[in-house]
């Protein structure tokens, strides 16, 4: 139960009972004092609950017709689908892992990464969102990467235990540092972890080793240096824009307004040289210290390194987030081509969302997954003018029950809902 105090802030009811004076709560007089996030998070209540809707998101952003607490509630019932078969304290030592039956490795830094941003997110709405988050804050710190300590190992097999040379994959450490600031502002730093500077330590292993000093654009593991081929090589799923706005603001540097703004160039010259009509991005480009480009075959994964394959699937949730949290012009225009192509090859018709493309927009693979589906959620609520296209896949969305044995596909149709909801915020 949720109940509304001064100034918008809501706290839960047991917040309520724990802290004297806070108004809105029951017994309390109509002089009762505002009180502020850390009287909030002392008492043990998160200082933006799910559900409470107090981050403004961009003017124009379009919501599911469904109402409010409807939609919320699909959020919840995805959620705990999600918790029940991926969310895991079988390796003890007070661990938490997500479990990822589809990936190489039964534990990967990607699911971890996700892990911290959704309990962080979902916090009001599941009252173990803490003890799971701190948990899984104690399985990364026990998981470093042989190459910066402060960076988490990318891979796990089934008995917890770091494999495959134990370095590191940069979109897990891109959401551990982000969900690590998302708990700072959920619940302070004053308890067992302090989570901003856990935070801070892990934004600047990122900028030390998973960032190109020269092209400002990520790599694809602390493992790439100036001596291997895939030091100029960049994959297109770990450009989280929002992410880099949020790491400028937490550490002062601004260095992040120049990754940002390398990595928003990069979007828009392949959209324009190589998407013209589709807006669709590559999970590889290439040459980057030159000008980046397609990858052409296989350069790390398979053949569709160069498409719109099962990393570049994230993009429009990737892009889309950033424009409905800040409204940014190029991030907006990004999503807006990628939204315009999709409902257009679909006619409107989510189900005919397939399972890779060619930049130009014609289907290599004819099945269906979440991980391509939900994205494009994203950039719909991007456009005024996609409200009954929004609402057919958020029916799909919230229709789709989580399948045990594809936590990818899983992670991203939750976190997509989280966002197109209005249930998510920048720390």
């Amino acid at each position: 139960m949720l109940r509304r105090i001064a100034r918008g802030t809501v706290v839960s009811a047991a917040a309520c009972t724990a802290v004297a004076g806070l108004a809105g709560c029951s017994g309390q007089t109509s002089g009762a004092r505002p009180v502020s996030a850390d009287e909030v998070r002392a008492a043990g209540g998160p200082a933006r609950p799910f559900g409470s809707h107090t981050f403004k998101y961009a003017a124009g952003t379009l919501r599911p017709s469904a109402a409010r607490k409807t939609a919320d509630s699909a959020v919840v019932n995805v959620y705990k689908q999600w918790k029940k078969n991926f969310v895991r304290s079988t390796c003890g030592n007070g661990w938490y892992q997500v479990y990822s039956p589809d990936a190489d490795h039964p534990y990967v830094a990607e699911a971890q990464g996700y892990g911290m941003v959704i309990t962080a997110l979902m916090a009001g709405a599941d009252t173990d969102a803490k003890k799971i988050f701190d948990g899984l804050v104690k399985y990364m710190l026990a998981h470093p990467s042989v190459n910066n300590h402060d960076l988490l190992a990318a891979e796990q097999n089934s008995a917890c235990k770091s494999v495959d040379g134990s370095d590191s994959a940069t979109d897990g450490d891109l959401d551990v540092a982000y969900g690590l600031l998302l708990a700072d502002r959920q619940w302070g730093s004053t308890g067992t972890y302090d989570y901003k500077q856990l935070a801070v330590k892990h934004i600047n292993a990122i900028k030390k080793s998973e960032t190109n000093p020269t092209t400002h654009l990520l790599l694809l593991g602390d493992w790439s240096d100036s001596s291997e081929s895939h030091y100029w090589m960049s994959r297109s799923s770990d450009w989280m824009v929002d992410h880099f706005r949020a790491f400028r603001k937490a550490t002062g540097d601004a260095s992040w307004d120049t990754v940002r703004t390398a990595h928003q160039k990069v979007i828009t010259n392949l959209q324009s040289k190589y998407a013209a009509k589709t807006g669709l991005l590559p999970d590889f480009v290439v040459d980057t210290k030159t000008a980046a480009k397609p990858a052409s075959g296989e350069v790390l994964e398979d053949p569709h390194d160069g498409d719109y394959n099962w990393n570049a699937c994230r993009d429009p949730w990737r892009i889309g987030t950033d424009a409905i949290v800040s409204g940014d012009s190029t991030s907006l225009a990004a999503a807006r081509k990628m939204n315009t192509w999709i409902k257009s090859a679909t006619g409107g018709d989510p189900g005919k969302i397939y399972t890779g493309y060619k930049l130009s927009g014609s289907a290599f693979d004819k099945g269906h997954d979440m991980a391509f589906t939900a994205p494009f959620a994203v950039t719909a609520a991007t456009d005024p003018g996609s409200q009954q296209w929004l609402d057919a896949l958020w029916k799909k969305l919230a229709g789709t029950a989580v399948d045990p044995k594809v936590y990818f596909g899983a992670s991203v149709q939750l976190q997509s809902m989280i966002v197109v909801s209005g249930n998510y915020w920048t720390p």
